[in-house]
């Protein structure tokens, strides 16, 4: 019975709710956890806040007000950084003369996958999602069979977050997706992506069979996270079509693909290996050939400094606790649990830092005439790899257990150690904590550029 004539909303009273202030205080908490030390969804809270306790024009004026905050913001500055930044990025160059103008992709339809670890089940994972078919090889029945369970769980719960859920995916098809042992299923597909553990040894087998099994064109990609390209590439008959894919773990979350080139690797094969980037929804940077590419050689001495303050007198929960109040998503000790501590006591020992391969004498903290710290080798020595052995720099409630909280026995722990090499603790405050963990990255990136092994600034950020 009311007249249809323009009704304006701003003119109507909003509604109060009973619990008003308690019902936005439980959003503030939850924004505050979900996007920690963000500012514009605070300030979002803030103009709904506004907008339900106050007048129409007040609560716009407001959100002005909060905006106008919001747009003269450091924040804001860095968000549209790394927006230009990622687009920059696609524009690569080799010192050699190739460049993203003149190189022309080779089109991807089938993949291969070598090894169903961690890495391997999250590369099937990215692969299909791309509609790309893919074969995902392992080395026995054991492994195969469950890598498959753990790739179908993922899938399964990938399928769940797309609108046509399994039918879109249809990796139940063989056609998209097959299992197997046998290396001849190779021979057809247009791109090889090897995911086994990080040996040099290992690698330059897989890769001297391929080069044997794959037809000419295919693109033979290593996902090492260190070792030398060249040197894997020298196991083949074709060094041009070798390639470096770092996906970085869980590879079906992670944004980043490092694509390294090799001495020999062509335009074509950077092309395409940028090409699976896109395809596959991620960001692909092109970097240059070396000890850890540009990802893990920053993070290396980030690390490094991070163990350091132990010796000296920190416990992992400060250090991880200063770092993430600065902003990091996850500190360095909570991200060497979640990666596994295993990873890097294998990088170690086949570099001969560590192990029974160390000549006799060689001093417990001192490598090659540099500072070491072997506290993360005692770990492993005692079987605690992090997060999969339920402890590590932290304990957790079970292995595989996600919660990490601090552990009173590698508090005795290190004691003993500091006793042991006759090291006095001191307290470290969260400065010092910052200043070397951050300046260590910071300087270990600007010897990355000034050896070429990035283009610009933009690559490393």
């Amino acid at each position: 019975g009311q007249p249809l004539g323009p009704r304006r909303l701003s003119l109507k009273p909003v509604p109060a709710l009973p619990d008003m202030e308690a019902f936005l205080r439980e959003a503030l908490a939850q924004v505050k956890r979900r996007a920690r030390g963000l500012l514009a969804p605070e300030l979002c809270l803030q103009a709904v806040r506004a907008a339900a306790e106050r007048p129409f024009a007040e609560g716009v004026r407001r959100e002005r007000e909060l905006f106008a905050l919001l747009l003269a913001s450091g924040q804001a500055r860095a968000l549209q950084y790394a927006f230009l930044a990622e687009r920059a990025v696609r524009r690569w160059a080799t010192p050699g003369g190739a460049s993203w103008g003149s190189a022309a992709a080779q089109p991807v339809r089938t993949a291969a996958v070598i090894g169903l670890g961690t890495m391997g089940q999250g590369i099937v994972t990215s692969l299909v999602k791309a509609n790309i078919a893919v074969v995902a090889l392992e080395q026995d029945l054991e492994y195969l069979n469950k890598g498959r369970k753990a790739v179908m769980v993922l899938l399964e719960r990938e399928a769940k977050k797309m609108e046509g859920g399994a039918q879109t995916l249809d990796f139940h098809n063989p056609a998209r997706l097959q299992f197997t042992v046998e290396f001849d299923l190779l021979s057809d597909v247009d791109l090889v992506i090897e995911a086994v553990f990080e040996n040099m040894a290992l690698k330059k087998e897989i890769f001297h069979k391929l080069s044997k099994i794959c037809k000419p064109g295919a693109l033979l990609c290593t996902n090492t996270s260190a070792l030398n390209i060249d040197e894997i590439a020298s196991a083949t008959s074709r060094p041009q079509q070798v390639i470096g894919t770092h996906f970085f773990s869980p590879a079906h979350v992670m944004r980043l693909l490092e694509i390294i080139y090799g001495r020999h690797t062509s335009p074509t094969a950077i092309a395409t290996a940028m090409q699976l980037a896109k395809a596959l929804n991620k960001v692909g940077v092109v970097v240059g050939n070396c000890f850890g590419f540009v990802g893990n050689r920053m993070m290396f001495p980030y690390v490094q400094q991070a163990v350091f303050l132990l010796e000296e007198g920190s416990r992992p929960e400060a250090v991880d606790q200063a770092l993430e109040d600065f902003g990091f998503k996850i500190g360095p000790f909570r991200m060497s649990d979640l990666a596994g501590l295993d990873v890097g006591w294998r990088s170690r020992q086949e570099q001969g830092l560590t192990g029974p391969s160390l000549p006799a004498g060689t001093a417990a903290r001192r490598r090659h005439g540099q500072r070491y710290s072997p506290l993360p080798d005692l770990l492993c020595e005692q079987g605690r790899f992090g997060q999969k052995t339920g402890k590590g720099w932290y304990q957790y409630e079970k292995a595989g257990g996600r919660t990490a909280t601090p552990d009173p026995w590698l508090h005795n722990f290190l004691s003993h150690y500091r006793d042991t090499h006759c090291i006095k603790s001191r307290f470290i405050d969260q400065e010092e904590i910052l200043e070397r963990c951050l300046f260590s990255l910071i300087n270990e990136g600007f010897a990355i550029l000034a050896e070429g092994i990035a283009s610009g600034p933009e690559h490393l950020d």
